[in-house]
């Protein structure tokens, strides 16, 4: 049943309705498209809460209603009635043009349900034509207050629908099913859309519910009774058809569980399925390559790096492919653990490959990584060790000779780690023996590019990706639920601290002035700062890729490097040697310039996000973000790590426009208040849609998330997690379990599946 054609149930035109712009297809996506909030009988909206754009059903009381001519069109008279509705506190205007009529049963004092799109005319929030539903309710009685009319419509009166069939107003049949709601304490209130508002979804999903039979549940009846939890249908019932807040708890408990423990048993299964895979163990030799870089380092590795790197090696040692997440604050060391990683599969006969996702980045590690080994990466070479490998550098820019020699050293053997970016995966490129693969800053890769890499060895690879953006626990227990976790929390010995500021330069123009001249005085003091602007300029008008939604009507263009770096040479940072970096220049030009900056001939680096990760000048202690509110939470941190990275300390100063008060000037502040990244990343994803744990978003399609929570519902994850590793370790293909297994099928459309088969 809850396969079955959502049209068998609401009819052709409704159908298309819910398909096209509510991505409901089935009987069970519509019993899945659950109410956003409900409303109680004399409780009304808060009208402040109502977001531009945003398709809404409230609850408010009618205010005033005036009606008045308009300008003749075509020679024939208008006219426009305006409602104006209250929650109390704050108020919304109705507008209804050429609809006199509707004066006669929209009066002063009249409750109702009024739904459609928030726009605003005039700077004042409205609702143009709006479906509604009007009902008094007496305040001694719990029924609706109200007289019977000849069509049946007791108490309740309909405005014009949209969508349900051809009805020009709403059916009889309807008004009832709205009555019926009424008369319950909760009324259940739907995300809806153009054409079928809240009510009307509610007579869609009451049809279903009415016909509801028992149906095969996916949760085990022993782990649902041992949880107390309530049968699949019931939930359905008690969520849409609630008496009591208690109903909606109970049903919520249940939903929310069993898609936490449906999503952990699919990330359980490809646990398993992932360790039944042959790989090559790769195990580093004595006084090898490994013991010898360990020797030459001019640091001490940390407690955390010397953990996670037993870690790894346990893993490589393992003939079942590793397959770890590598997560740490900017700047903890992950780079250092990686290469120890790799000299160990070097040191067994084999290769590493590691992808980054940005020239800029590529050429940083292979510079970086080359320093790090000297003459232990220069095998064959004057001055290299015999018993030393050899780097080699593919990116899309190399010429033709330099190309063909890395992919000449990549498929001979003779390059032990190849560095590269999208250019690794071209299918002309092969390796000897590709043992490990490394992807960094891996959330600005899609799992098929992750797939094309790691599909170039002869048996399955070892795979760390790695990250300096942080995860919490309950994403890390989701998105990469089919991964082992490790994590860096502490920073090499020698880093400084990093002071944040958010400079209010709508409220305080001359702040921007001593911002210039904070960079000023650390260049004096012999060090280096960035700029960093939210677009290049020119003909581009493109940003960073997770910009915060700005209305560009109401606020000037963002500040673009091509715009800003003439205004600093020849006003605030007159003297100072800058030069810009950004995406649009040659990639021969952008190393030019990093090469320049790193050996400490610029002062100022005017730049876009390209500097974002991987760049480590240990000299810079000063950035100045420019419209700092257009960039995410995480991305600033990301940023603020460039600075700091030597023995002097950082400072970091967001400029911004925005109004003290604001969520986006909120979000500033937070990053100014903590260094934490950690803490940070949950103030990012309570701004941000969870997403797709399973792959979608990264495909464009809606999240599957429905009720869970990554971030509130931690201990649920955990319970469903624990749960789930039962499930599969005694039943790993749920023969005993085909309820589960066919909602595993349901939950995992062609795409999805796709997506886990390459992750």
């Amino acid at each position: 049943m809850l396969g079955d054609p959502v049209r068998t149930v609401v009819g052709e035109r409704t159908a298309k309705i819910l398909r096209t712009r509510l991505d409901i297809d089935t009987v069970g996506d519509l019993l899945r498209h659950y109410p956003r909030r409900y409303a109680e009988r004399g409780e009304l909206t808060d009208l402040a809460s109502l977001e531009l754009d945003e398709f809404v059903t409230v609850m408010a009381k009618i205010d005033t209603v005036s009606l008045r001519p308009t300008r003749p069109t075509r020679g024939r008279k208008g006219s426009l009635l305006e409602v104006v509705v209250t929650d109390g506190r704050g108020r919304l205007r109705l507008t209804f043009f050429n609809q006199p009529w509707r004066q006669q049963e929209l009066l002063a004092g009249r409750v109702g349900l009024f739904s459609g799109k928030v726009s605003v005319f005039n700077g004042k929030r409205q609702l143009t034509h709006p479906d509604y539903v009007l009902v008094s309710v007496s305040a001694d009685s719990d029924e609706p207050d109200g007289s019977p009319r000849p069509d049946g419509r007791d108490a309740v009166e309909a405005g014009e629908a949209t969508g349900l069939e051809a009805e020009a107003d709403l059916d009889t049949e309807t008004v009832a099913a709205a009555a019926a709601a009424f008369a319950r304490a909760l009324i259940p209130v739907y995300p809806a859309t153009q054409g079928l508002n809240s009510w009307q979804i509610a007579k869609c999903v009451g049809t279903v519910l009415d016909t509801l039979e028992d149906l095969p549940d996916p949760l085990p009846g022993e782990l649902r009774a041992r949880r107390g939890l309530v049968s699949l249908p019931q939930a359905y019932r008690l969520i849409h058809r609630p008496d009591s807040r208690g109903d909606v708890e109970a049903a919520h408990e249940r939903l929310v569980f069993e898609e936490a423990f449906v999503l952990q048993v699919e990330l359980a299964r490809r646990r398993a399925q992932t360790a039944a895979l042959p790989a090559v163990a790769r195990v580093a030799r004595p006084s090898g390559l490994l013991e010898a870089f360990d020797a030459r380092l001019a640091f001490e590795l940390t407690a955390g790096q010397v953990e996670v790197g037993k870690v790894i090696a346990d893993d490589l040692a393992r003939p079942h492919p590793m397959h770890r997440l590598l997560q740490g604050e900017v700047g903890s060391g992950k780079t250092v653990v990686a290469v120890r990683a790799m000299l160990a599969v070097v040191d067994s006969g084999g290769q590493a490959a590691l992808l980054a996702p940005t020239e800029v980045l590529a050429q940083q590690h292979f510079r970086s990584i080359g320093a790090m080994l000297g003459p232990l990466a220069e095998r064959g070479l004057l001055g290299g060790t015999d018993s030393g490998t050899r780097l080699a550098l593919l990116t899309g820019s190399l010429g033709t000779a330099a190309r063909r020699q890395a992919m000449l050293d990549a498929a001979s053997g003779d390059a032990g780690i190849v560095i590269g970016t999208h250019a690794l995966l071209q299918e002309r490129v092969g390796f000897f023996d590709l043992g490990l693969v490394v992807v960094d800053e891996q959330h600005r890769f899609g799992v098929e590019q992750r797939a094309a890499l790691s599909a170039k060895g002869a048996t399955p690879p070892h795979v760390l990706v790695m990250t300096a953006t942080p995860i919490p626990r309950t994403v890390a227990m989701t998105v990469f639920g089919d991964l082992d976790v490790s994590t860096l929390t502490e920073l090499p010995a020698g880093r400084s601290s990093i002071t944040t500021h958010v400079v209010p330069a709508g409220e305080k123009p001359h702040y921007v002035q001593r911002a210039w001249q904070r960079v000023r005085e650390e260049v004096a003091a012999g060090h280096q700062g960035y700029v960093v602007c939210p677009r290049i300029g020119g003909v581009e008008a493109e940003g960073p890729g997770d910009l915060e939604p700005v209305d560009e009507e109401q606020r000037r263009p963002s500040v673009a490097v091509l715009d800003l770096a003439p205004e600093l040479v020849r006003g605030a940072l007159a003297g100072l040697r800058v030069e810009v970096l950004h995406g649009r220049m040659p990639p021969e030009a952008k190393d030019d310039v990093m090469r320049r900056f790193a050996a400490g001939t610029l002062d100022v680096l005017v730049a876009t996000t390209v500097i974002e990760v991987g760049v480590d000048v240990p000299n810079a202690t000063v950035m100045v973000v420019m419209d700092a509110d257009r960039f995410g939470v995480s991305q600033l941190h990301q940023l603020r790590g460039r600075i700091g990275r030597g023995s002097a300390p950082g400072l970091a100063l967001l400029v911004t426009e925005i109004e003290a008060g604001s969520a986006a000037r909120a979000r500033l502040e937070a990053v100014a208040e903590t260094l934490d990244g950690f803490v940070l990343s949950r103030v990012d994803l309570q701004t941000r849609r969870e997403g797709d744990v399973l792959g979608a978003s990264q495909a464009g399609k809606r999240s599957s998330l429905r009720l869970l929570s990554v971030l509130r519902d931690e201990q649920v994850i955990a319970d469903a997690r624990s749960e789930a590793a039962d499930v599969v370790g005694a039943d790993a293909e749920l023969a005993a379990h085909p309820a589960l297994l066919a909602a595993l099928d349901a939950y995992l459309d062609a795409e999805r599946g796709d997506y886990l088969e390459k992750a």
